[in-house]
């Protein structure tokens, strides 16, 4: 057992760092080894002892000059509070001084810090920005200058001021053509000319522009207003000359405009009508269709029917020559029979002439119900929104209702024409009917006279 941990421990140490550069055969070989380490391990402490006596002679002389540095500092510090003091008392002397001497002039360069301030503001937002935009960094300078203290506005400063002041009165009421770079709808932007309206419009050759105050840029809209109701009169503005030409303004400077353009067109307004709108207008077009059919041909009956009446020689191509026709085939027979026959005759002719009709009138009534349905459609989805939302943004609630009376709209469009449609071709049915009629019951009764 002894044994065993003499060799563990001797493997241990000839397998340590210690040994690793030389080892050892024999005992006494390793003996020396370690014998060796140790000397070699009292010789690097006392290197190491040598090093930290010399850094902390060195820490001390670092600690002594920072005590001295500490102490020169502090020195300065109070000579330089003292200097501070000498100055702040001068300056407060040097600024009632100029507040004396500036008298009255002070509560004016108060004023023109004011207005130089306020009219950068206003010139940022104004078209005439597109033109002159040199003025906002003159502005801004200026009221910096007046606010700062220490300097004084120049007389050339202040007559500049008020010109640019005149200036942006004088062109708010002119109507000017120019050329400026402007972005189209692709995003490019081009060098373009233009006609600024006062400071109301901006536009080009039958487009709208719009300035944009934070980046600068003059855009056109990408959709302009609907009809050339105001495409054409900015047409007329960028080609007139000296002449008067009707042009609609925006006090709002964009807000009118941009109404305009929100407002959805004719078929904006009828996708709004969803799935019913479609099936209205799709039952109006039949409708329309049919009325119109029928028209065109009893229009066609009826006046073959007027030229039968103002002629002698019966034609079967109208449905009183075929009624007439039937007297002619049957002027043998007893009043009783020929009665019969007649009547047979004009019961025939009728279902043609009132073909149609019935289809018509429906449309008519069942038009503006689909609309009303759809109506209560788009209101019960209002209703859910507001009870998802609330009703804290009335565009919500407003365009929701407005989408749900679109369908109204679109039945009623379908249900009064063809219900005047049908009161027309239902008068020409009609018409044709009294006229087989009557004849038919004058032919009756001049038979009956003859027989009798």
């Amino acid at each position: 057992m002894k044994k065993t941990y003499i060799f563990v421990v001797l493997a241990c140490l000839i397998t340590s760092p210690l040994f690793a550069q030389q080892s050892a055969l024999t005992i006494d070989q390793l003996l020396e080894n370690v014998e060796q380490g140790k000397i070699n391990d009292n010789s690097e402490n006392r290197k190491r002892e040598a090093e930290f006596r010399q850094k902390r002679d060195q820490q001390d002389s670092l600690l002594s000059e920072a005590e001295t540095t500490k102490v020169n500092e502090e020195n300065r510090s109070t000579q330089l509070e003292a200097i501070f003091e000498e100055n702040e008392a001068e300056l407060n002397i040097l600024q009632d001084t100029l507040t004396e001497r500036l008298g009255a002039l002070k509560e004016l360069f108060g004023v023109m810090q004011q207005v130089a301030g306020d009219a950068r503001t206003r010139f940022d937002n104004s078209l005439t920005n597109v033109q002159y935009p040199d003025r906002s960094p003159f502005l801004e300078d200026l009221a910096k200058k007046i606010g700062s203290n220490s300097q004084l506005p120049s007389i050339d400063e202040i007559e500049r001021l008020w010109f640019e002041l005149q200036r942006e009165m004088t062109e708010t009421g002119k109507v000017v053509k120019f050329t400026t770079e402007v972005i189209d709808t692709n995003g490019s932007k081009q060098s373009t000319e233009v006609v600024r309206v006062g400071a109301f419009n901006i536009v080009a050759d039958g487009k709208y522009l719009t300035y944009s105050p934070e980046t600068g840029n003059v855009t056109e809209i990408p959709r302009q207003p609907e009809g050339r109701r105001y495409t054409s009169s900015t047409s007329n503005v960028f080609e007139s000359g000296e002449d008067k030409v009707a042009f609609g303004l925006d006090p709002t400077l964009g807000g009118v405009l941009a109404s305009l353009v929100a407002r959805p067109n004719l078929m904006e307004r009828v996708q709004q009508g969803g799935i019913v709108g479609y099936l209205v207008l799709l039952l109006g077009v039949f409708g329309v269709g049919i009325a119109m059919q029928r028209l065109y041909i009893l229009v066609d009956v009826d006046k073959k029917v007027t030229a039968q009446l103002n002629s002698d020689v019966i034609s079967t191509d109208n449905a009183l020559g075929r009624v007439l026709n039937v007297y002619e085939e049957n002027k043998s027979v007893d009043t009783d029979t020929l009665e019969l026959k007649m009547a047979e005759a004009v019961f025939k002719e009728t279902p043609e002439l009132n073909k149609g009709l019935l289809i018509i009138k429906v449309i008519s009534v069942v038009a503006p119900l689909m609309g009303l349905l759809g109506t209560v459609t788009g209101m019960i989805n209002t209703f859910q929104a507001i009870t998802l939302y609330g009703t804290g943004d009335p565009k919500l609630m407003a365009g929701g209702i407005s989408q749900a009376l679109v369908t109204t709209v679109l039945g009623l469009t379908v249900a009064i024409p063809t219900t005047l449609l049908h009161t027309i071709v239902s008068g020409r049915s009609r018409r044709v009917s009294q006229i087989i009629q009557e004849q038919g019951a004058g032919i009756i009764a001049s038979h009956s006279e003859k027989t009798s």
